[in-house]
Parts: C-alpha cells; structure tokens; sequence
C-alpha cells in the first residue's frame, strides 16, 4: 500500500460528512460551472447565463440563492435606476473553486469527455 493510500485510511466518519455536504452543493447540476464562471470574472446575472451553456434563467436564479445560502457567493444589489445586482465568490467560493482543481485532473485521467 502506498504513502496516498494509507492517508485514505485516516479520514475519519467526520470528515466523510463534512465533505459529503460540500460535494452535494457542488455535485448539483450548474453549480460548479456557475462557480467557474464567476471565477472568470462574470459578475451580472446575464454575464453568467451566457457563460453557462444550457443555463436556464430560473434554474440560475434557483442556484444562485443556493450559493449564496451556503457562503459562497455574495449577492450586492446597487441601488440605481433599474437596479444593478453583481455575484461574486466569497473567499470560501474562491478557495472552493481552487480546490475542485484536482478534481479535474482527476477527470481528465479518468473520465471519458462528455462530447459536447
């Protein structure tokens, strides 16, 4: 058994749960490529529909209040004629999306494409 197998073993039942819950906010579908987008810089509700192919408006409010209801996001309305809101990631959001990094390599060793 090697050095990474044996770290394995030392995740604890806590542990298990705290990243299952964090795994089921970004394992729902959209959310992690809403997370992306904001990570690229898109700070209008447009901006992110448009970044997000498939998206739809409902289903990106939907998340979107999600996000924000687990820390990840930050909702800033500015008050001006019509009114202006912006997303941004929090510094849990950012440091999430840092970490989803190796999950993606992962994928690319492991997972077929999707096929577009």
């Amino acid at each position: 058994m090697d050095e990474g197998s044996r770290d394995v073993l030392h995740i604890d039942d806590e542990e298990c749960r705290r990243v299952a819950g964090v795994m089921e906010v970004v394992g729902r579908r959209w959310s992690s490529g809403i997370l992306l987008a904001l990570g690229r810089g898109a700070e209008r509700f447009s901006e992110i529909l448009e970044l997000v192919e498939g998206l739809s408006r409902r289903m990106l409010a939907v998340r979107l209040r999600e996000l924000e209801s687990s820390g990840l996001v930050n909702r800033d309305v500015i008050p001006t004629t019509p009114v202006s809101v912006r997303y941004q990631l929090t510094e849990r959001g950012v440091d999430l999306l840092r970490s989803l990094r190796p999950m993606a390599l992962y994928a690319q060793r492991w997972e077929p494409p999707t096929g577009s």
